[in-house]
């Protein structure tokens, strides 16, 4: 046998590759040392010694790390977090076993084409692995993915379009690199749902709320965009490619990861991707205690933070109170509960929800961020499934709960916006309300999900302008969230703005055919623009009974049908009773039958109705406008 010169200097070579290739990594292993070097892969583990202590070590000590990418390989975490670590020491060296391409965050690198190697030492392909194998241990491996020369394109072009980006760990690297181009504005960020890699899938919520409050974390900064769970979500099984994900949330960069979760330990890995390359710009793996894991969370956030605003010249900091708690248990059940809640399961799941974050206080009564969580999903049941006397008594507790938080945590954006949303839905008092709303809106400019509720209820105040930049800036950060679209039609319905209405409506339904309240919104927009049989066929189609019943009935008025419209009046007292008595109000005014309307709006006081808080500026009660009684009724509203 014939050694060429590149395999004269021996070195020691980690061989990284998934268990399913093992038939093919033996003989490239004796190759390795037959050509003088010293190979190590995991089948040289001593039995009785630390799997994961042994691999490090390994990884540590090698010139050259060897990573075999393969169908099964890329699939592997094992593989990409050892590939990572070489790749982030200049160390590696890559092939492929069966063709296919290594993974984003390595496609920058050559990868040897091993899929029809006979074994032989001489091969073509094997000399190639010996030169880089050499360059490797020259700390000089760090190689540009050799592309195809096409037809009117120059090698310097193929040069400078692979290997510019300079890639490195931690966030000094990322500062020192630009992108050749961005897919959106440099300071912005997607964090994608983690995958759960835990083996059980009850164990998503845990992956899931890590992800979430690393954005979370992000988003405080204000120099930083940070893109809304709700969009970042649609992407969570990563079928698209990043340039894909970034062009439709409008980022430069996103922010991936797995957790796998066992016993009282997890793995954390995070990977920071330019977009407009495809390349990794930070990566880690985090191996730690649960209990260790909240520190973990912080250290992904300020990594990422720090080297986005540091490329804006930014000196800007979340280091503000953000509510948050150092006891995993306490952790773990405010995740398990935002899971609950958010999973609109209905008011067996929401109280469960509400249990868990009791749970959470229990085991941190300083947790600001369970009692805002608390005191949300208390008025939110209160507002849904509350009834009789009970109710008030409901709506107290939540504001109690979200007084407590903004005490301990005053700069927590969700505790002023529970403390707000309690005070306006539950005790009808705009005027008490406003300030937490306000305090809400300044600290919450980068969290889409308080931005709808603050434009909301901006809107219901009669404050349009701040709302529509209240909502759009939501729908900067949530583009593919169809109830941003929702809450900006019904700004503009409110605020008589029809035409414009429309659009937003339709924008909304094209994202989610099934979502609740448009179609009432967009009847509400033709009506207001005459359109009666247009305004009837979208009424027609909306999925709550009695909005669908108050709007077809409202048509019928206007079209002259008296007795269709007093079927669909008897028809919501017969469905919803006082439940639904803003709904009777509206159609009993557009009938000319004022006095009942009015006391019909009485009624819905009484029984705290929700609806009342659309009083101020809904079209179809403006026969009621001059009467003293309504006048009266919006200023105990905190509206007149």
């Amino acid at each position: 046998m014939t050694v060429g010169a590149e395999s004269r200097t021996a070195r020691r070579i980690f061989v990284s590759y998934s268990r399913a290739d093992r038939a093919r990594i033996v003989p490239l292993t004796q190759a390795l040392e037959r050509a003088g070097h010293t190979v190590w892969w995991d089948q040289k583990i001593d039995g009785g010694s630390p799997f994961a202590q042994t691999i490090e070590q390994e990884l540590e000590n090698a010139d050259a790390v060897l990573v075999a990418w393969s169908k099964a390989a890329v699939a592997s975490d094992w593989v990409r977090d050892e590939g990572g670590h070489a790749r982030d020491r200049h160390r590696l060296v890559a092939i492929t076993l069966d063709g296919i391409g290594p993974p984003l965050g390595f496609r920058q690198y050559h990868a040897i084409d091993f899929s029809s190697w006979n074994g032989r030492d001489d091969a073509p392909e094997f000399h190639d692995l010996l030169r880089s194998v050499a360059a490797a241990g020259d700390g000089s491996a760090r190689v540009a993915m050799r592309a195809p020369e096409r037809s009117g394109s120059s090698r310097r072009k193929v040069i400078l379009g692979s290997g510019a980006a300079v890639v490195a760990a931690g966030a000094a690297g990322l500062m020192a690199w630009q992108p050749w181009q961005t897919t959106g504005v440099a300071n912005s960020v997607a964090v994608l749902p983690f995958a759960n890699l835990s083996g059980d899938p009850a164990q998503v919520y845990f992956s899931d709320g890590l992800a979430e409050e690393i954005r979370a974390t992000l988003a405080r900064n204000p120099a930083l965009k940070v893109a809304a769970p709700t969009s970042a979500a649609q992407f969570r099984d990563r079928a698209a490619d990043f340039r894909t994900i970034a062009k439709a949330l409008d980022v430069a960069f996103v922010l991936q990861g797995s957790v796998r979760k066992g016993g009282d330990v997890a793995r954390v890995v995070a990977t920071l991707i330019d977009a407009s390359t495809g390349f990794t710009s930070w990566t880690q793996t985090f191996d730690r205690k649960l209990a260790d894991i909240l520190a973990v969370q912080s250290e992904i956030a300020n990594t990422v933070e720090g080297a986005l605003s540091a490329r804006m010249g930014s000196g800007e900091s979340t280091a503000r109170n953000n509510g948050g708690t150092t006891n995993i248990a306490a952790y773990d059940a405010l995740l398990q509960g935002r899971a609950l809640f958010y999973n609109d399961g209905g008011e067996s799941t929401d109280r469960m929800a509400l249990a868990k974050f009791d749970a959470a206080i229990a085991a941190d009564p300083r947790y600001a961020a369970a009692y805002a969580a608390r005191a949300h999903a208390l008025a939110a049941n209160a507002s849904q499934y509350g009834k009789g006397s009970g109710l008030r008594a409901q709506y107290d507790e939540a504001i109690v709960a979200a007084k407590r938080a903004t005490a301990l945590a005053p700069d927590l954006a969700a505790g002023h916006l529970a403390l707000g949303y309690a005070t306006f839905t539950g005790l009808f008092d705009a005027r008490a309300a406003q300030p937490s709303y306000d305090r809400a809106a300044a600290l919450g400019q980068g969290d889409a999900d308080v931005l709808v509720l603050v434009a909301a209820f901006q809107s219901k105040t009669g404050r349009f302008d701040e709302a529509l930049r209240s909502v759009r800036r939501a729908r900067l950060l949530d583009p593919l969230n169809p109830r941003t679209y929702r809450t900006e039609c019904g700004i503009l319905v409110a605020s008589r703005q029809y035409s414009q209405a429309i659009a937003a409506g339709r924008r909304a339904l094209a994202m989610n055919p099934k979502l609740y309240t448009v179609h009432s919104m967009l009847g509400a927009a033709y009506l207001g623009l005459g359109e009666v049989a247009q305004a009837k066929t979208e009424f027609a189609a909306e999925p709550s009974e009695p909005l669908r019943m108050a709007g077809l009935g409202i048509c019928a008025q206007r079209l002259g049908d008296g007795a269709a419209a007093r079927a669909a009046l008897a028809r919501i007292i017969a469905v919803g009773g006082d439940a639904a008595a803003y709904q009777q109000a509206q159609v009993l005014a557009q009938m000319g039958r004022r006095d009942e309307a009015i006391a019909a709006l009485q009624r819905a006081y009484s029984a705290s109705d929700g609806g009342l808080t659309s009083l101020r500026n809904d079209a179809m009660l403006d026969p009621l406008r001059r009467d003293p009684r309504f006048v009266r009724l919006l200023g105990e509203l905190g509206m007149g």
